[in-house]
C-alpha cells in the first residue's frame, strides 16, 4: 500500500496535465490526496501538520493572484524586461501581421480536429467554373510557350489585349467596381491554369492580383481612391506594379533608402499644394516595363510637422502614375529567359500630392503594416499556384511519357530507378495540391494566415524544383532540348524565379516560418512580450502573470502528452475520422505535442539567441511546416469521400510528411547547443525510438502506377490543368499516345510471339504483315499497332533547328 501512494500521485498528475486541467481542479486534486492521506495514515496528527501547512502555502501563493503577482510574476516580468529585447517597429509589424488559424492549433500540441475536417470543402462557384471553362481555356490556347519565350520575349499583343478585356488583372476586384470578384480558390486555380500552359502567362495574371495597388486599395484606400483607380485597374486601363526591393534592401526592407519628403510645390500646372518629394532606386520589378501606375514604399520625413508631430513617419506606401515627371522606367530584366515584364524602377525629385497616400495623409507611416497584412495573397495564393500547375503538368505530361517512351522493348516507367522518380512526382504533387487548395479555402473563410502562407510559398516552391527536376531526369535528353515540343523545360528554367521571389527561400524557412510562428502562433510567448513592453505597470503585471502561468501549465502540458503519445503510438488518441486516415490523424496529434513541446524546450534553452541560430530554427521550421502539409494530405482525401484509388497517394504522402518530421527532430536534437536538454527532447519525443518509415518501394510502385495508366485517380492528381484541344500540340499528342500504347499492349504481346519465331523484330511492318498472314492478329488490331507506333515516335521525337537558327 505504500508504494500505491506514489504511483497514484504520478497518474493523476499526469492525468490532469494531459487534459490540461485549470489550476483549481489541480489544488483541488492536491487537497483531496492529502485528505485521503491523513485519513489512511497511522502517523499522529502532528505529524500530518506539514503537509497540510506547505499544501495551504503553495495554493494561497498559486490561486490568489495578487499576491501571485507581487511575489512571482512582478519580479520575473522585472527580469524579463531586462533579458528580452525591444523589438523594432518594423519587426513588431510584421509579428503582428496576418491571422492565426490552423498553425495556432499545430502550435497547441492538442489539435482541434472537428475545426479542420469542419471548413467547409474546395468548391467553385457556377460563375468561376465558367470562366475557366472560358476566358481562361481561351486565354491558353492564345499562349504558345515557345513563341513567347523565343521569338517575342513578351506575350502577344492580342493575348494581352485578351487578358485586359477578360478582367483577368480585376480578379480580386469587387464587382462593384468592375472586377470579377472571384474567391481566393478561383484566384488559385486560374493562375495554376495559365501556369501549366505558360509561366509567363501565370507571372503576368497573377502580380496585379497578388500583392499591390489592387490589394492595397481594397484595405486601406480611400473612397475616393477606390472609386477612381479600382475600375481602371480591373479593365487593365492602368497596370499596376508594385516597387518594394531596391539594391540595398531586400529582405531588410527597413533598410530601403528611398525617402519622401513632406512639402509644398508645383503640381500639374503650377498649383502649390500639400504633398511629397520622392527619390526612389527599385529593382526586380514584375510589370514595371509596361505599367502605367507604379505602387511605392518608401520612407516618409515631415522636418517641418506638416501633417503631424513626428518627423520620421516611418514606410509609407503611395500610388504614382508613370508619367509623373522624374519617373524612369521601360528598361526590363531577364530573369532566366523567362520573358515576363520585369524590370528597374526609378523616381528622382518626383513630387504627388499627399493624397497619393493610400488611405490618405492619415495611412502615412503604416506601409509596413498595410504590406505585412496583404502579403498573404502572394505567398499564399500565387506562387503556390503556379507551383502545383508546374506539378501537374509534370505528372500528366512526363508520368505519360514514361510509359510511351521504351528502351530494351519496355516502358521505361516500369524500371524501377525511374518508378522511384514517379513515385515523388506523383506523391509531391498530391501534398502540394491539398495543401493549395486548403490555404486558399482558409484565405476565403477570413483568414489571413501569415505563417502558412510562408509555409505554402516554401515548401510549394521548393516541392516544384523537386518534381520538376525528377521529370526532367526521367526525360533525359528530350527534356533539356528546348523546342516546340519540350512541354517542361520552360518550367524547369523557371525553378529559381518562383523560389526567389516574395522572400528568398532560404529566408523564409530560417527565419519567418518559425521566427513568427513562434511568437503569433504560441498561445502564450506573444502575450508576454505584449505586457513586457506594455507602459500600463497594472496592465502589464495582470496580463503577464496571466500567460506566465498559463504557459507553465503549457509546457507541463505537452511534456505528459509528448511522452505518453510517444509511449503508446498515440493509438488511444480519439480522432474525429475513421477509415485509412484515422492512423495518420493519431500520429500528426502526436507530433504536434512534441513539436509543442520542443518548440518550449528551445524557447526556454535559448531566449533570443534562437533567432540568431538560423539551422535550428529552420530544422523547427520544417517540422511546423510538414505538421501542416500532413494536415492538408488528411483533409483532401476526406473532402474527396476517400477515394480507395487514391489511397497510395494518401499512404506515400503521409508517410513522407512523418518521416520528415522525424528527421528534422532528429537533427535539432543533435546539433542543439545545450547537449542535456537535446537529450531530454529526444528521450520524451522518441522514448523507444523514432519509427516512421520513408514511403517504401512497394507504396513507391503504386503511387508511380497511377502516372503510367488512364485512370480516374490520374485525372484527380492532375485536375485543373490547360489539355490542349489541338491534336497536334505536344500534351494533346502525348494524351493521345498514351491512349493508343496502352490499348496496343495486348496487340504488341501477340507480336513478340510472331518475332520469336525469325522475323526481324525491329522491322515493325514485317512483323504486322507475317502477324496477319499467320491470323495472330486482325487488321483492326494492325491498324491500332500502326497507330501507337505512330504517335509513340511523334512524342518521343525532339525539336532540331537549322545552323542560322539563334538558339537560347
Amino acid at each position: 500500500m505504500v508504494y500505491l501512494w506514489p504511483l497514484l500521485i504520478v497518474a493523476v498528475a499526469w492525468a490532469l496535465a494531459y487534459l490540461r486541467a485549470p489550476l483549481i481542479v489541480w489544488t483541488g486534486a492536491a487537497a483531496a490526496w492529502i485528505a485521503s492521506y491523513s485519513l489512511a495514515s497511522p502517523a499522529s496528527a502532528s505529524h500530518l501538520v506539514s503537509p497540510w501547512a506547505l499544501f495551504l502555502v503553495v495554493a494561497l501563493l498559486l490561486n490568489f493572484i495578487p499576491l501571485r503577482r507581487r511575489l512571482v510574476s512582478n519580479w520575473i516580468l522585472r527580469l524579463a524586461r531586462k533579458i528580452i529585447p525591444t523589438m523594432s517597429r518594423t519587426e513588431r509589424e510584421a509579428l503582428e501581421a496576418g491571422s492565426v488559424w490552423w498553425d495556432g492549433d499545430l502550435f497547441s500540441g492538442r489539435p482541434r480536429w472537428h475545426l479542420l475536417f469542419g471548413t467547409p470543402a474546395p468548391k467553385l462557384t457556377p460563375e468561376e467554373h465558367a470562366f475557366l471553362d472560358g476566358p481562361v481555356e481561351e486565354l491558353c490556347r492564345l499562349l504558345d510557350e515557345w513563341q513567347i519565350t523565343h521569338e517575342l520575349q513578351d506575350l502577344p499583343p492580342q493575348a494581352w489585349q485578351f487578358i485586359k478585356e477578360k478582367g483577368f488583372f480585376g480578379m480580386i476586384i469587387p464587382k462593384r467596381y468592375g472586377g470579377l470578384e472571384f474567391s481566393a480558390l478561383a484566384h488559385s486555380s486560374v493562375v495554376m491554369k495559365v501556369a501549366s500552359r505558360s509561366i509567363t502567362g501565370a507571372v503576368t495574371v497573377m502580380v496585379p492580383n497578388s500583392l499591390g495597388p489592387a490589394e492595397l486599395l481594397l484595405h486601406y484606400g480611400t473612397e475616393e481612391q477606390k472609386d477612381y483607380y479600382l475600375p481602371r485597374l480591373a479593365c487593365g486601363e492602368e497596370i499596376p506594379c508594385f516597387a518594394l526591393t531596391g539594391p540595398e534592401a531586400g529582405s531588410d526592407a527597413s533598410a530601403m533608402p528611398d525617402k519622401g519628403v513632406v512639402c509644398r510645390g508645383d503640381f500639374q500646372g503650377g498649383k502649390d499644394l500639400l504633398g511629397i518629394r520622392l527619390d526612389w532606386e527599385k529593382r526586380y520589378i514584375t510589370l514595371a516595363p509596361v505599367a502605367t501606375l507604379i505602387g511605392l514604399a518608401f520612407k516618409l520625413y515631415d522636418p517641418d510637422h506638416l501633417i503631424g508631430d513626428q518627423e520620421d513617419l516611418g514606410i509609407t506606401v503611395a500610388l504614382i502614375p508613370r508619367n509623373s515627371p522624374g519617373v524612369t522606367v521601360g528598361y526590363r530584366h531577364n530573369p532566366l529567359n523567362i520573358p515576363f515584364q520585369n524590370g528597374p524602377c526609378l523616381g528622382k525629385d518626383v513630387f504627388i500630392p499627399i493624397d497619393g497616400i493610400i488611405g490618405g495623409a492619415e495611412r502615412a507611416g503604416q506601409g509596413w503594416r498595410m504590406l505585412m497584412e496583404c502579403l498573404a495573397a502572394g505567398r499564399g495564393l500565387s506562387l503556390p499556384a503556379l507551383s502545383t500547375g508546374a506539378a501537374k503538368l509534370a505528372c500528366r505530361a512526363v508520368g505519360a511519357y514514361a510509359r510511351i517512351r521504351k528502351q530494351f522493348k519496355i516502358p521505361i516507367g516500369w524500371f524501377e530507378g525511374v518508378e522511384e522518380a514517379l513515385a515523388r512526382m506523383a506523391g509531391y504533387g498530391y501534398m502540394m495540391d491539398a495543401a493549395r487548395t486548403l490555404t486558399a479555402v482558409a484565405v476565403d473563410q477570413g483568414e489571413k494566415p501569415a505563417v502558412i502562407s510562408a509555409i505554402v510559398k516554401y515548401h510549394l516552391t521548393e516541392h516544384m524544383r523537386r518534381v520538376v527536376s525528377d521529370a526532367m531526369d526521367v526525360q533525359g535528353g528530350a527534356g533539356i532540348c528546348l523546342g516546340p515540343r519540350n512541354v517542361i523545360g520552360r518550367a524547369y528554367q523557371a525553378i529559381p524565379i518562383s523560389i526567389t521571389v516574395e522572400g528568398a527561400n532560404i529566408l523564409t524557412r530560417s527565419l519567418i516560418i518559425y521566427g513568427q510562428g513562434a511568437v503569433r502562433c504560441h498561445p502564450y510567448v506573444f502575450q508576454e512580450m505584449q505586457a513586457v513592453a506594455d507602459g500600463d505597470p497594472r496592465r502589464a503585471a495582470k496580463n503577464f502573470d496571466r500567460a506566465l502561468f498559463g504557459h507553465i501549465g503549457f509546457v507541463i502540458s505537452n511534456f505528459s502528452r509528448a511522452l505518453w503519445l510517444g509511449l503508446t503510438g498515440a493509438r488511444l488518441v480519439r480522432v474525429p475520422i475513421s477509415g485509412p486516415g484515422r492512423w495518420y490523424c493519431q500520429q500528426l496529434t502526436r507530433m504536434s505535442a512534441a513539436f509543442a513541446f520542443v518548440s518550449d524546450v528551445a524557447m526556454l534553452s535559448l531566449g533570443g539567441a534562437l533567432k540568431r541560430k538560423e539551422k535550428l530554427s529552420g530544422r523547427l521550421a520544417d517540422a511546423l511546416s510538414f505538421l501542416y502539409l500532413g494536415c492538408a494530405v488528411l483533409k483532401r482525401f476526406e473532402d474527396q469521400g476517400r477515394p480507395a484509388a487514391d489511397l497510395p497517394l494518401l499512404r506515400w504522402a503521409s508517410d513522407y510528411v512523418l518521416y520528415r518530421i522525424q528527421q528534422s527532430l532528429h537533427e535539432l536534437f543533435r546539433n542543439f547547443p545545450n547537449a542535456p536538454a537535446g537529450w531530454l527532447m529526444r528521450l520524451v519525443v522518441f522514448p523507444l525510438g523514432g519509427h516512421y518509415a520513408a514511403p517504401n518501394d512497394d507504396l513507391g510502385h503504386e503511387s508511380a502506377g497511377i502516372l503510367l495508366r488512364l485512370s480516374d485517380a490520374r485525372e484527380r492528381l492532375t485536375s485543373g490543368i490547360y489539355l490542349p484541344g489541338d491534336p497536334d500540340e505536344t500534351l494533346a499528342l502525348i494524351e493521345q499516345a498514351l491512349d493508343k500504347v496502352i490499348a496496343a499492349e495486348v496487340v504488341e504481346r501477340k507480336l513478340r510471339q510472331v518475332a520469336a519465331k525469325g522475323v526481324v523484330a525491329d522491322n515493325e511492318e514485317a512483323v504486322l504483315a507475317e502477324a496477319l498472314r499467320r491470323g495472330v492478329i486482325d487488321g483492326a488490331e494492325a491498324e491500332l499497332a500502326r497507330e501507337a507506333n505512330r504517335l509513340r515516335r511523334a512524342v518521343i521525337e525532339v525539336d532540331a533547328f537549322a545552323p542560322v537558327t539563334r538558339l537560347q
